[in-house]
């Protein structure tokens, strides 16, 4: 470059600015992503710039003005990034919409003035100048968007301060949403200093450059000040007594004004008219919508879109009722300490409606100190004065830890709520539901269960016939479950001691009355649990042995029940509890009817809790050898409905646990299928269904191609029948399972075909579109099943699948559904694209002369040429999918989802294709995520983006626009990939001239 010291001196100066603002931009506090994005461009541009210094520019006015403009915007960023560094996290977010415009401006200003250096009258050269372009065209593409969650938070914010009158819950749960969003504790200690550091930072606002903002500030500040974390509650009740003080005794009549001139009542939402009469907003919109076109009062013409809201008479209307509320809820207490009991219930009914009214009704009425009041009326000789002080007791402790400590404070609180238990049925509800709410207290929960009486109560309750009071005071017992001495006390009122103890040590009557006291009482799971673990199941254990079979029953029946707990059935599993059912269970001397289906009823228990999760870890099986697997499975052609579903049931539950792939193939080597398949149509609908069940199981894994002698067209049609009409998703998935897993036979294929299997694994796949969540398996079974009838090795049998719709559905399951959905099908959509380039219909050639009185031709597909639709050619173009493919292989955790999308993407450049495919993968931005396959941890993947970028690196378009990308992950692969993967990577590189083509990588 010529000695032109203003140029030169602005080249340096950019290229220092940008530096520093990246640094800046790497340690702003929010909004990171999009600042990463920007950053991305100013790496691009620093990289252009030193091609420009290397460059033998003359300086001119237009080049000077263009670096000017560049190196001004560069300056304007670093002050925001340094700025989004400083500042707090609150205050940051609060103004992230003004930080993402002026990415957005800045972003536009940096284009434009790259856009004015033209290279090409500078005598620059054309490939610095074609970089500049897509530097030009990568910003003005980039979109800077905030989160979801963010935008949530700023309309709540919006809808907070245009509502105004919002409860303080509101503004606290905005406080919370806002500390969770931007990382910082939620602890009120930890909300109030940065809340006051957010105040402070108010009177100092660089951001802020009108008024109209500086006013939304205050208004969003005033908004969160109304969170109770904000204020302790010293502060509040000293406020709120100051201003209560200060009113007079008796309610204020109302301003004449704030009545509305059409209905007569007191506005809530006043509008003002371009005349100045002010109504109440649903009044007037209601007279102009009876057809009333003029006002009221003047008889002046009127419409809904020049009424202002009058917010000044609306806060004066709001201060009002607030000042009338405070003086009516003081004025309550003498009447409701009164004696006179019609007196206490009507005020207690006004106390009560105005709790419900607003959280901050319910402030002020524990600042006036009703809490102590409202116990002291739980004394009350009237239950409907009992009932409402508990009623709004309760209001009071909802959501409110604070309230609930408070509450509990009160002396005797806890020990009169407890004695309301026992009155009558109304009463004990309101209560029970009281309790509840503070037992979620920790520190009041254990006031509660030490109360004498309360746990001998609420186990009484539990046992009721009242089921809602049952389920109640389960769910109370559950919680003070926690508290160690509350379980001992539960222990003591369910009798659990002198059970225990007559099980271990008395006769062996007074045994088998203590085994079936256990099998008949009415446990809670906590119950169940306290009972386990002091030794209830090993002694049950210890009474299988014993030669009596009534007493064998009875122990059988005592452990089923109490194995129906996953803990309980775990520690059974683990006491060697399988081995002495399985031998009564084979013992035709010692079984009968009843005691086979206990112990098979118990044997499923414990298969359940050995597939729990805590099971995987330990290693539990209920079969030790394969003889017991065969045994216990042969039983099935031996037993009833009952006793087979069970069993089918136990073994469904095994086939999922951490020995589940042991049970799986002892099966197969039993021909369990064959029996499997028999059941499946059953008369017992729930034999049937589990059968069903099972055999999905035996046949996801392994080679099914010996189940074929017994899967017959009667088979194939009950499997379409129940996807067809059952109401059970897990049945029908488990048929669509068994579906894709039958043998992937010509004749098996056509069956399916022949019998309507395409409009049933449409039906299932476009459900799964509305309803996915409740569908997930049975839409993943069904596009596993789609996969066979799109082999390329038969068109005609694509055909069929193209035309029934379902190319379609399945581009849309790209995006809703799960993982293992996706990479179902991303492996038909991979193999209808394998035919696509031979079904592509030629473009006919017309004739010069008469090609200006023809219709315009058909448009040709950018791949294959010719012309292309969904059920034609199966074209991934025409059907939309390629974009969806390549969000899966750039967004997907699932490493076969990515490598089956993958897969996919790369039909459209095998063979000739390959620079027409290339470019289509470019405008769907598909380079990036393979470039960033060439790190992943999964050598398939690694090596199948390697292969096809090597391809279209040959490429002289790619190779520039993807050249710095691609350099590093390559250079990785040379130095620590296979020796096949090196090569390729060097071959890579030297199509990117970044290395010799002679260079000794090769």
């Amino acid at each position: 470059m010529e000695s032109n010291g203003t140029a030169e001196d602005i080249f340096s100066k950019t290229i220092l600015a940008i530096s520093e603002t990246e640094n800046a931009a790497g340690s702003v506090l929010v909004q990171k992503e999009n600042f990463n994005k920007f950053s991305t461009h100013l790496d691009r541009i620093t990289f252009v710039l030193k091609e420009l210094s290397n460059l033998d520019l003359r300086s001119s006015d237009k080049l000077i003005n263009a670096l000017e403009i560049l190196n001004r915007e560069i300056k304007t960023m670093k002050r925001l990034a340094i700025s989004c560094g400083n500042r707090s996290k609150v205050y940051l977010f609060l103004n992230c919409r003004r930080v993402v415009k002026q990415l957005e401006d800045s972003t536009k200003e940096i284009s434009h003035a790259l856009g004015l250096i033209s290279l090409t009258s500078l005598d620059g050269s054309s490939v610095t100048n074609d970089m500049i372009s897509n530097v030009c065209k990568n910003m003005s593409d980039t979109e800077y968007r905030l989160t979801t969650a963010e935008a949530q938070i700023l309309e709540k914010i919006e809808s907070g301060i245009e509502e105004r009158n919002v409860d303080q819950s509101y503004a606290s749960n905005l406080l919370h949403c806002i500390a969770e969003a931007v990382g910082i504790p939620t602890e009120q200690s930890e909300l109030k200093r940065e809340f006051e550091i957010l105040e402070s930072e108010m009177e100092n606002d660089g951001l802020i450059e009108d008024t109209t903002e500086a006013l939304r500030m205050e208004q969003i500040v005033a908004l969160l000040g109304k969170a109770n974390m904000i204020t302790t509650p010293e502060e509040k009740e000293r406020k709120y007594l100051r201003k209560r003080s200060s009113l007079v005794r008796q309610p204020i009549e109302p301003l004449h004004s704030f009545y509305c001139p059409i209905s007569g009542d007191i506005m809530v939402d006043p509008v003002e008219t371009c005349y100045g009469q002010t109504f109440e907003r649903s009044a007037i919109e209601k007279w102009l919508a009876d057809g009333n076109n003029l006002c009221p009062l003047t008889k002046m013409p009127l419409n809904t879109s020049r009424l202002k809201s009058n917010r000044t008479l609306r806060i004066l209307i709001e201060e009002w009722k607030d000042r009338n509320i405070m003086i009516t809820i003081a004025s309550l207490k003498p009447k409701i300490e009164s004696d006179k009991e019609q007196e206490v219930i009507d005020s207690l009914g006004k106390l009560q409606d105005l709790c419900m009214e607003r959280e901050l009704h319910q402030e002020w009425m524990i600042m006036e100190g009703y809490i102590p009041i409202l116990i002291d009326r739980l004394g009350a000789r009237n239950s409907v004065i009992r009932m409402h002080a508990l009623d709004i007791l309760y209001i009071f402790a909802k959501d409110s830890d604070e309230n609930k400590e408070k509450i509990a404070k009160v002396d005797n609180a806890i020990r009169s709520i407890v004695h309301s238990l026992s009155r009558k049925v109304k009463e004990s509800k309101s209560a029970l539901q009281l309790l509840m709410e503070l037992s979620r207290n920790d520190k009041v929960r254990s006031s509660i269960g030490s109360i004498q009486g309360c746990i001998l109560l609420l186990v009484t309750i539990s046992s009721s016939d009242d089921a809602q009071a049952a389920r109640d005071a389960d769910e109370l017992l559950d919680n003070l479950s926690s508290d160690d001495q509350n379980v001992i006390q539960m222990a003591r009122a369910n009798y659990f001691g002198p059970l225990l103890r007559l099980l271990s040590t008395g006769p062996d009557s007074v045994k088998m009355m203590a085994a079936k006291t256990l099998s008949e009482i009415e446990l809670t799971d906590q119950g169940k649990l306290s009972l386990s673990k002091k030794g209830a199941q090993r002694q049950l254990l210890k009474l299988l042995s014993h030669g009596d079979i009534e007493i064998k029953e009875v122990a059988i029946s005592a452990l089923h029940k109490l194995s129906t707990i996953p803990q309980n059935g775990l520690e059974l599993v683990r006491e060697g509890a399988a081995r002495p059912l399985l031998e009564l269970l084979y013992c035709q001397r010692l079984s009968t009817a009843s005691l086979r289906e206990n112990v098979v009823a118990t044997i499923l228990q414990l298969a359940i809790s050995s597939a729990a999760s805590e099971a995987d870890e330990i290693q539990t099986s209920i079969f030790e050898s394969e003889e017991d697997i065969f045994k216990f499975f042969s039983l099935i052609s031996l037993t009833g409905p009952e006793i087979q579903q069970n069993i089918l049931q136990s073994f469904v539950a095994i086939c999922h646990s951490s020995s589940g792939s042991t049970i799986r193939n002892t099966l197969r080597q039993i021909s369990a299928t064959r029996v499997l398949v028999r059941l499946c149509e059953h008369d017992n609908h729930v034999v049937g269904e589990n059968a069903l069940k099972l055999l999905c199981c035996l046949m996801e894994e392994g080679d099914n191609s010996s189940y074929i002698d017994h899967l017959d067209q009667t088979f194939i049609d009950a499997l379409l029948r129940i996807a067809r009409t059952s109401n059970n998703l897990d049945e029908i998935a488990a048929a669509l399972g068994v579906i894709s897993s039958l043998p992937e036979t010509s004749e098996i294929t056509q069956c399916l075909l022949d019998a309507g299997v395409l409009q049933v694994i449409f039906a299932c796949l476009a459900d799964g579109r509305s309803d996915a969540s409740q569908r997930r398996k049975v839409v993943e079974n069904a596009a596993g099943a789609l996969r066979r009838f799109t082999v390329p090795t038969n068109q005609e049998w694509q055909k069929k699948v193209a035309e029934a719709g379902c190319i379609q559905v399945l581009v849309e399951l790209l995006v809703s559904g799960t993982a293992l959905t996706k990479q179902k099908i991303a492996i038909s959509l991979k193999q209808f694209s394998e035919s696509s380039g031979g079904l592509s219909k030629p473009v006919k050639k017309k004739h010069a002369a008469f090609s200006c009185f023809l219709a315009s031709p058909e448009s040709r597909c950018p791949v294959h040429s010719g012309i292309c639709t969904i059920s034609s050619s199966f074209c991934l173009l025409e059907a939309d999918a390629v974009r969806p493919l390549v969000r899966v292989l750039a967004e997907e955790e699932e490493i076969g989802a990515r490598e089956a999308s993958l897969d996919a993407l790369l039909t459209l450049i095998q063979g000739a294709q390959l620079q027409k495919g290339s470019k289509v993968l470019a405008e769907a931005d598909a380079i990036h995520p393979m470039i960033k396959l060439l790190s992943s941890s999964s050598a398939g993947l690694q090596e199948k983006a390697l292969e096809a970028l090597e391809r279209m690196f040959r490429l002289i378009e790619f190779k520039q626009k993807y050249a710095i990308p691609a350099q590093p992950p390559l250079i990785d692969i040379t130095q620590r990939g296979s020796s096949r993967m090196k090569s390729l990577a060097a071959m890579t590189l030297a199509h990117l001239d970044a290395i010799h083509a002679q260079s000794s990588y090769f």
